[in-house]
């Protein structure tokens, strides 16, 4: 059996390093700019620092930023439409998951056409080309979608996420410069951060997990743990770690997989337009309880990597318990809600149930379950 490890071409990390766009433009040789970004971050001025640094370079640029926080089916059509009017050549992304994934689709769909019905790319989609180069800018700490080769676009019509993971949407560059988060609320912070978190700890211990990935899982809580508390506060030490440990989470998950706790959080915001990181850090502690029978010692080594003392003294159960007691520790201190009595409907449990089972992640979690399981997960955290 062999294992595939797909990463960047090339990354820049640290304060200052979108100084290195419009080198990397031009060095590619790359004419005109589709430029995907939020509203939000134009009207903030995020944007701006990137598109400043453009002009001052005289690449031509046209700005894309019909993208909602949940992209979809609709947001990319328009968006393949707009690159084909702009011109463009390259694809800059600058924002959170929903700028990047929708950059993805784009980029994948005009360089293979034969997928332009968005939803024939949801699961592993027979893709020959890779898409259009693009370069990732992320300005929150959590998706690490600038790393990654999956991308997840709503279908309005049916109330449901379509996860696509494909190894030809990977960004050629991913450019993770902390000053770019630096404007998040503490809101978003604390929520892409302990999505982030999750990232980290379901690729530790999914099915597909093996020691290469283990080591950037293993190191990603440890980043994330010490820095996430900061990075709420606003604090630069927090904001660097957090960026970067966001990213490690990445390397490792985008190559072996998740689980459960991202296939309960995906029809949340399909069905509520619930935060993606809200949804995961409510439902992560409940699901490592319940997959802790499927996962050997490797609680131990996510207690460590939390910050928990003498794991080495503690029994099985002991150390299983002290892990998910430090994660509900970390999501109490940067203010995430401790159940989801607030968003989800009894009578919608069924569909929600049913839309875990079919996601893509589910296949990954290291128990297996079945959509009666995931009714009585999601039934324990009303």
């Amino acid at each position: 059996m062999s294992n595939r490890f797909v990463l960047n071409e090339t990354s820049y990390h640290g304060a200052g390093a979108i100084q290195n766009i419009p080198e990397e433009i031009k060095g590619r040789g790359f004419q005109k700019v589709f430029l995907a970004s939020d509203p939000d971050l134009i009207k903030f001025g995020v944007t701006k620092k990137v598109t400043d640094l453009l002009d001052k370079a005289g690449i031509a640029y046209e700005i894309f930023s019909e993208i909602k926080p949940n992209p979809t089916i609709e947001n990319v059509q328009h968006g393949v439409e707009a690159f084909k009017k702009m011109g463009a050549d390259c694809i800059v992304a600058i924002g959170g998951g929903s700028s990047m994934d929708t950059a993805k689709a784009v980029g994948i769909i005009i360089k293979n056409p034969e997928f332009s019905d968005v939803r024939s790319l949801e699961g592993t989609a027979p893709t020959k080309n890779k898409a259009v180069p693009i370069i990732a800018v992320p300005t929150t700490a959590g998706t690490a979608a600038e790393v990654t080769i999956n991308y997840v676009i709503t279908d309005t019509e049916k109330n449901r996420k379509m996860v696509c993971v494909d190894v030809h949407d990977i960004p050629v560059i991913a450019v993770v410069d902390p000053d770019m988060m630096s404007t998040m609320p503490k809101g978003l912070t604390a929520a892409t951060g302990m999505d982030a978190l999750t990232h980290a700890i379901e690729g530790y211990i999914t099915k597909g997990a093996w020691e290469l990935s283990d080591m950037f899982h293993l190191k990603a809580i440890e980043i994330i743990a010490k820095s996430l508390r900061g990075a709420v506060a606003n604090t630069q030490e927090g904001r660097e770690g957090m960026a970067l440990g966001q990213y490690v989470a990445g390397m490792g998950f985008s190559n072996v997989g998740l689980g459960i706790v991202h296939s309960m959080a995906h029809p949340l915001g399909a069905l509520y337009d619930t935060p993606h990181g809200v949804a995961n850090a409510i439902i992560l502690p409940t699901v490592m309880e319940y997959n802790a029978p499927a996962t050997g010692e490797k609680y131990k080594y996510i207690a460590q990597a939390m910050g928990v003392k003498r794991t080495d003294d503690m029994t099985q159960e002991e150390y299983r318990k002290a892990a998910i007691d430090a994660v509900k520790q970390l999501s109490k201190d940067v203010g995430i809600p401790e159940n989801l009595k607030e968003i989800v409907k009894p009578e919608d449990i069924p569909f929600l149930s049913r839309s875990a089972y079919d996601d893509a992640c589910r296949p990954g979690n290291p128990r297996d379950t079945s959509v009666e399981e995931i009714a009585e997960l999601y039934k324990s955290l009303l």
